[in-house]
């Protein structure tokens, strides 16, 4: 079975020139990238610790054996698969290598469709190890305040954050349930000249008209102790007409105890979310006077190829909390792509948390058995592209190869599927 949908890359350590030139040949033809070496020494001063595929090595060589090679290799990095081939008599130190970490090992005279198939899995699982290393690093990356993703809306969003920060504008945030209105809300907040002041949230779907009356707009009340800060109103669609119309106020003076006659002044910036499609529950004039920069906060089902990324960072997250070892991210990611998240981000997370626990028992995998034909083949189908394409490390033509797809069907399969390419690429480090 030719090695497709792996990192084709073998290491070839063997001091057997006839050896080391059948067994270079075998594997070209399977489709590896082939380096060979004649001794441990130069393939050690080759193999970095991100090497993208798989070491083979005879153990009995001069100077460094292949079971010292393989104990430097592991020093350095445990998770790259060696292959140890050895004589008869070097068995039992195979199997000492084995129980050290070594991936596996073949006496001689090996059959070759034993070595490939050796090769192959230690290739596919190099591939998994690698994608859960580049998502990590970039889940760290982004630290736990980030607006983390790559997809344009996004990053868009992102670039405004030291813009918003210290503008002299109030923000409405639209989108639906769980997208992060409130997150990018305090992004803005953290980012200016507000942080050092108080990040006063007000759920409007919970105020009361006796709250109203007695706390919110009153001297030294609920709404003026966010004074030089940030007041976010959740749920703004919630809002009772007379909590608006304290609010239009409130937007136009800038002052509380608006009934006495010194009024007290508040320097508040405030930012509003609102449920995507309930904007007409707010009444017009406060709808104006608030979205002085109306945003949208795009929901996963618009931004899917940045399920990966989001997945990892919460899995991270979740392990820190917790603190438990770090699931597999690969196991998950890209499966978790085919699923509708009603709940968007906060779903996501809360199934990243119940994977890490152990809780979830499924996985996190959507059940796809349940959806209509065409969506389960659209699933596989993306999923199959954006692992090509990590597989690749970004490279598309290397994917196009690897797929057995002509071009211009590639890219009308990733235009139809909404896969962001670029994205995609930038995960990768391309």
């Amino acid at each position: 079975m030719k090695a497709t949908s792996a990192p084709l890359e073998v290491a070839l350590v063997d001091d057997d020139d006839d050896l080391r030139a059948a067994t270079t040949q075998l594997l070209e033809l399977e489709g590896f990238s082939v380096r060979a070496f004649a001794d441990a020494a130069s393939a050690l001063a080759a193999i970095g610790a991100d090497y993208p595929g798989v070491v083979i090595t005879d153990v009995r060589m001069p100077g460094m054996s292949g079971i010292e090679l393989f104990g430097v290799l592991n020093a350095r990095d445990p998770e790259l698969p060696v292959v140890l081939i050895t004589g008869h008599g070097d068995v039992e130190m195979a199997v000492g290598a084995i129980k050290a970490g070594a991936w596996d090992f073949l006496t001689k005279p090996f059959d070759p469709e034993a070595l490939l198939a050796a090769a192959t899995r230690a290739a596919k699982a190099r591939a998994v190890f690698l994608e859960n290393r580049q998502l990590r690093a970039a889940a760290y990356a982004e630290a736990g305040d980030a607006l983390i993703g790559a997809t344009p809306a996004i990053v868009r969003l992102r670039g405004m954050i030291p813009v918003l920060a210290d503008a002299a504008l109030d923000i409405v945030i639209e989108g639906e349930l769980g997208t992060g209105k409130e997150h990018f809300a305090r992004l803005v907040h953290r980012a200016g000249r507000r942080a050092r002041h108080r990040f006063l949230k007000i759920d409007c779907a919970t105020v009361t008209p006796a709250l109203i009356e007695r706390e919110l707009f009153v001297r030294n009340g609920v709404v003026a102790r966010a004074d030089r800060g940030t007041l976010f109103l959740h749920n703004l669609e919630w809002a009772s007409d007379d909590f608006q119309n304290r609010l239009v106020r409130l937007a136009e003076t800038r002052a509380v105890a608006l009934e006495a006659r010194d009024p007290d002044p508040v320097d508040i910036r405030i930012i509003a979310a609102v449920q995507a499609g309930e904007r007409d529950r707010v009444l017009p004039a406060l709808f104006h006077l608030l979205a002085g920069v109306p945003l949208r906060m795009p929901p996963l089902a618009e931004r899917s190829g940045d399920i990966p990324l989001l997945f990892a960072h919460f899995l991270a997250r979740a392990a820190r909390t917790h603190g438990c070892a770090m699931p597999p991210v690969a196991d998950h990611a890209y499966r978790l792509a085919g699923h509708s998240w009603a709940g968007n981000v906060l779903e996501l997370k809360k199934t990243a948390e119940r994977i890490c626990l152990g809780l979830d028992e499924s996985g996190g995998e959507p059940d796809m058995a349940l959806a209509p034909l065409p969506a389960r083949l659209d699933a596989f189908e993306r999923a199959a592209i954006i692992d090509a394409v990590t597989a690749a490390d970004g490279e598309i033509a290397l994917a196009i190869e690897r797929l057995q797809l002509p071009r211009k069907t590639f890219y009308y399969r990733v235009k139809r599927l909404g896969i962001d390419l670029r994205a995609l690429r930038r995960q990768s480090g391309s």
